[in-house]
């Protein structure tokens, strides 16, 4: 067989994918094949893993949409060329050149910052292709107007709301949900990585902007899901889209203050919420009275940045907690020194609470062995049902907060229930598993009316 030479970029289609044309840079460098591809999420189809993704095939245009399906046939770790590892899902496609067709195997990434939406390695060219660097379009040229053609269908109307997801992994089950819920409501969703969005500070004409010099400016709603050890970032950037004009599911300011495990405690009790008896020092010195402020041992040590049930200890004699705190003093860590419940019985609530309304509960039970219930630390689920008390305590938590979306975690003391703290990146998946409510679909309906009620103000 004669084989086909190219240039250093060429036009090709995906038949198989719904891609009739698409620009590909040709780099016999480069191992494997790679194709741009957005809201990458995982299904099962005949018992067999699958893939729903889109594609955006023409360069420097988000409009212009493919929605593809393909069935997954590994999942690889790939070193890109600024030498970051990613782990992407391998998909198969024919591949079309010059009216010569042949499978190839391609890797799924975002490749809004290279200039190409697809790249083709030497493993797909092997046996087909001679390249000729000191060419491009050897096989031709496509005409605008032909292009024009190809994707007229595949423009997006302007149906619903455009919604940024505001976060750091598109491949968290939370992530991958919400995006879901929204393209279920009829909305345009987007995932937006918080390390490639940098903005614009202009009191006339203030902008986000997004890796390549791509400009945000066409939102309706912002989605913030931000790590804790990247708050200060994140929020900067959910105040920018604030000031924007976009509408924000939870603001900055409420998610800075229950980022605080201390200022939101504060802002708790003076509301007259139960919380567990707390203290906090600067200073070892008066470690013993600190012990004794809490009614002794045992009792909790929490780093005020921890999260997810990391940097949470349980102290169970003096001499140890005694030495616990004066550890942390010496690093220089702000702690919280809190009163252990012992009746909880390594057992706490999280109740979700979206718009003033709580949705659903779930009791969280520690592992065998562990103190702490978060599912993050190995802690099951089950669903309950939870008391008039409890309910009240958890959507006035979030409305203390200004958190539209709060995950309230309360426990159940002797004299009643206590609350722990309220988080406003709550995760879906525990509280999912165990409901048939969909409570992503609850946050996208409170953007809704969030987005209404700023239109008519």
């Amino acid at each position: 067989m004669n084989k086909i030479v190219v240039g250093s970029e060429e036009w090709c289609a995906l038949p198989q994918l719904g891609i009739p044309a698409i620009k590909a840079r040709v780099d016999s460098g480069a191992k494997t094949s790679a194709l741009h591809a957005v809201n990458i999420t995982p299904f099962t189809k005949e018992n067999e893993q699958w893939v729903r993704f889109e594609v955006h095939p023409l360069q420097a245009n988000g409009k212009t949409t493919v929605y593809c399906e393909a069935k997954v046939v590994d999942r690889r770790s790939v070193k890109s060329s600024s030498g970051k590892s990613e782990k992407r899902y391998v998909v198969r496609s024919v591949i079309s050149f010059a009216e010569t067709t042949w499978d190839i195997e391609v890797t799924l990434t975002n490749r809004d910052s290279m200039g190409y939406r697809m790249l083709l390695g030497r493993q797909a060219m092997s046996g087909k292709l001679l390249v000729d660097p000191e060419i491009s379009f050897n096989l031709g040229e496509i005409s605008p107007n032909l292009i024009e053609q190809y994707y007229k269908t595949h423009e997006k109307q302007a149906s619903g709301l455009k919604i940024g997801l505001l976060a750091s992994n598109p491949d968290l089950y939370s992530n991958r949900r919400i995006i879901e819920a929204g393209q279920q409501h009829g909305h345009e969703m987007e995932f937006l990585n918080i390390k490639d969005c940098y903005i614009k500070l202009d009191g006339k004409n203030p902008e986000m902007h997004y890796r390549g010099g791509r400009l945000l400016n066409d939102f309706d709603a912002i989605i913030p899901r931000i790590r804790p050890s990247i708050t200060f970032y994140g929020t900067a950037l959910t105040r920018h889209f604030a000031a924007m004009g976009v509408y924000t599911l939870n603001t900055a300011s409420a998610i800075t203050q229950s980022r605080d495990k201390l200022h939101s405690l504060q802002m708790l009790i003076n509301d007259g919420l139960p919380i567990p008896t707390t203290g906090f020092a600067n200073s070892p010195l008066d470690t013993e009275d600190l012990i004794d402020m809490v009614g002794g041992a045992p009792l909790i040590v929490k780093l005020l940045e921890g999260t997810q049930g990391k940097g949470v200890v349980l102290a169970e004699t003096k001499k140890a907690a005694e030495s616990l705190i004066n550890a942390f003093k010496s690093l220089k860590a702000n702690i919280l020194v809190q009163q252990f419940i012992k009746e909880s019985n390594g057992k706490d609530i999280r109740i979700f609470v979206v718009d003033g309304k709580v949705v659903e509960s779930m009791m969280r039970t520690a592992a065998p062995g562990e103190f702490r219930a978060n599912i993050h630390m190995g802690g099951s689920a089950s669903k309950i049902k939870i008391t008039a008390e409890e309910k009240r305590i958890a959507i006035q938590a979030a409305k203390t907060l200004g958190l539209k979306v709060a995950g309230v975690d309360i426990i159940r003391g002797s004299n009643g229930p206590l609350l722990l703290e309220v988080n406003s990146s709550p995760g879906l998946e525990g509280i999912e598993g165990v409901s048939d409510k969909d409570i992503a679909g609850a946050m996208i309906e409170a953007i809704e009316k969030g987005v209404k009620r700023k239109k008519n103000k």
